[in-house]
């Protein structure tokens, strides 16, 4: 069977996550964006779990295999279409494609749920809701697509935290949990997540407090920290630390600035506070990280 599922796409990739570094999120899942015309793929048994959702603002006229059904629909904008691994899969589009297409390492993506959620995925779960409309998934996905071309500084950091969001948002739909536990961390949509992170990088250079952070995702101080780290794997001013030292090795490394300039930008106290927190996370000092 083939190993992915982007190698028969009718086109190339306008956008690919593979080209991000660093980012741990791309052992489990890849994301890219397609634009191709009318066109038929072969029908293929992947190894990977694939997502299509579709950006198209028309309504697209395609038919889908998958295993022994063949089904032609029309496919709106932000419609949903999962097919797990191991199930035979093949697409005719009639109209021009706009697709988002996310593949999913199984295992991995069962291990993440579990390890970091405490969600356990079923064999089956995925079977069970082949095509759905989800705005707020849709969303976490379109915003995956866009960070994808930004060259900004701090974007990689952005995207695998985003990344986390659109993987927390897919488990909510599938995964074994209490509905009040579900209607808990839905109450945060992917919309607010960037929002937060868009308020973190253009306020990167000011004093950011939790109740900063709390007051742009419209959520109590308590809500937003327990929502922020279940989500992303980590607190609110843990993830700012993290930028900070994210933009400050970029500075570090592409620019002569000297390194009391690059703290201020950076928002930290002073260069001290900064060759401190830089130390406990690199390893290094920003004098030897410059060298």
């Amino acid at each position: 069977m083939p190993n992915r599922y982007q190698d028969i796409y009718p086109s190339k990739p306008l956008f690919d996550s593979s080209q991000i570094r660093r980012q741990s999120a791309r052992e489990l899942m890849t994301v890219e964006y397609f634009e191709a015309e009318p066109a038929s793929m072969p029908h293929e048994i992947f190894n990977q779990h694939h997502i299509l959702i579709n950006l198209r603002d028309e309504p697209t006229d395609v038919e889908n295999w998958r295993g022994h059904e063949h089904r032609k629909f029309v496919f709106h904008r932000d419609e949903i279409v999962v097919t797990p691994a191991g199930i035979k899969s093949g697409w005719r589009w009639h109209q021009k494609s706009k697709v988002i297409v996310i593949t999913l390492e199984p295992k991995k993506f069962g291990d993440f749920a579990l390890r970091e959620l405490g969600i356990q995925l079923s064999s089956t779960q995925l079977l069970d809701q082949p095509q759905f409309l989800d705005q707020d998934i849709t969303q976490a996905a379109s915003i995956l697509k866009d960070t994808m071309t930004q060259k900004e500084i701090g974007s990689e950091l952005m995207y695998e935290s985003l990344a986390r969001v659109f993987l927390v948002k897919l488990i909510q739909k599938y995964g074994l949990k209490k509905s009040d536990q579900i209607k808990f961390q839905k109450g945060f949509s992917s919309e607010q997540y960037k929002r937060v992170l868009d308020f973190i990088k253009d306020n990167l250079d000011s004093s950011l407090k939790l109740s900063d952070l709390a007051r742009v995702a419209g959520l109590s101080e308590y809500h937003f920290s327990r929502l922020f780290k279940k989500t992303l794997g980590r607190s609110p001013m843990q993830y700012v630390l993290i930028y900070r030292i994210e933009q400050a090795k970029k500075f570090i490394a592409e620019t002569d600035l000297p390194l009391s300039d690059i703290a201020q930008r950076c928002g930290f106290f002073d260069q001290a506070h900064m060759s401190n927190s830089f130390a406990k996370i690199e390893h290094k000092s920003p004098k030897l990280f410059r060298h």
